[in-house]
């Protein structure tokens, strides 16, 4: 599906793109962007890091264990969450009713997140953005009727000012400033985050990377100021039994994956119980 260029602001000088042509994207200043041959437009801002986000092997592990549904209560809770925009209760303004309900995941991995908000609001206009193009395109592949933008979310974001009613973050970098501009006021925005209990199993056995103490306190110290307010926090925690398959999928698929020392390995036999745990925090745009 082509891309809808109305979400995109130009990530050199700031301007609205806007179509020019078929396969091309620009703004008033000339400034150009060709779309891939999957319709995803890369917009990265000058001199950006050439770093490629999380690659194949990473997002194919989380893939297959999204799939698995192991990840489904905490799925669940994020579409929860989002039916306080989509129903009425965090109101969307006058002018908002006329269009479809806008929703954007910021760090949008595999896209089984947004695809299960794309099956609960599917009139809603939806765009995932990831610094990996391969999450770009594996999130198109599961919402073919979503608009894909290669960007980085430590930099400003190349997303017109508030045009976002629910703006989603889970397991990804945040960037409270431009979270904040990006989501039109009277919005909402979820940000989700592992607590000190998430796969401490494995974390016992040097199989994944410690969780900071305090992580959600820190979130909210990051967004209150730029113009959120906490409106919702609940913690999702529940057991898995995780066999030797989805203990490599559930190291593989974070950035463990990459840093983790040589560690023993369970009998492949043997299964372990493992915790998982996350907050789901839900903040208004004031």
């Amino acid at each position: 599906m082509p891309i809808d260029s109305t979400w995109l602001r130009c990530p050199n000088c700031l301007l609205e793109l806007e179509p020019h042509g078929e396969r091309v994207i620009g703004c008033a200043h000339g400034h150009r962007f060709d779309l891939s041959r999957h319709d995803i437009a890369t917009l990265l801002p000058p001199r950006a890091p050439r770093t490629i986000g999380d690659d194949r092997e990473m997002l194919e592990s989380r893939q297959r264990l999204l799939e698995s549904g192991a990840y489904k209560p905490v799925a669940d809770a994020i579409v929860h969450a989002a039916e306080h925009v989509a129903d009425g209760s965090v109101p969307r303004g006058a002018d908002s009713r006329e269009h479809p309900l806008r929703i954007v995941d910021l760090g949008c991995g595999t896209g089984q997140y947004a695809q299960r908000l794309a099956a609960r609001f599917p009139d809603a206009a939806l765009l995932v953005a990831d610094r990996s193009p391969d999450a770009v395109r594996m999130s198109l592949r599961a919402i073919p009727a979503a608009s894909g933008v290669v960007l980085d979310l430590w930099r400003p974001l190349p997303i017109r000012d508030a045009i976002a009613d629910l703006a989603i973050n889970v397991f990804a970098p945040r960037n409270p400033v431009e979270f904040a501009r990006i989501v039109r006021p009277g919005g909402r925005l979820i940000v989700v985050v592992p607590t000190p209990e998430h796969l401490v199993e494995l974390r016992r056995l040097g199989l994944v990377l410690d969780v900071p103490a305090g992580k959600s306190e820190r979130v909210r110290t990051q967004l209150e100021p730029a113009g959120f307010r906490l409106a919702d926090d609940s913690t999702v925690e529940y057991g898995i039994s995780a066999d030797a398959e989805t203990r490599a999928l559930l190291v593989g698929m974070g950035p463990s994956a990459h840093h983790r020392a040589e560690a023993p390995q369970l009998p492949a036999g043997d299964e372990l119980a493992v915790t998982v745990s996350v907050e789901v925090l839900s903040f208004d745009r004031v």
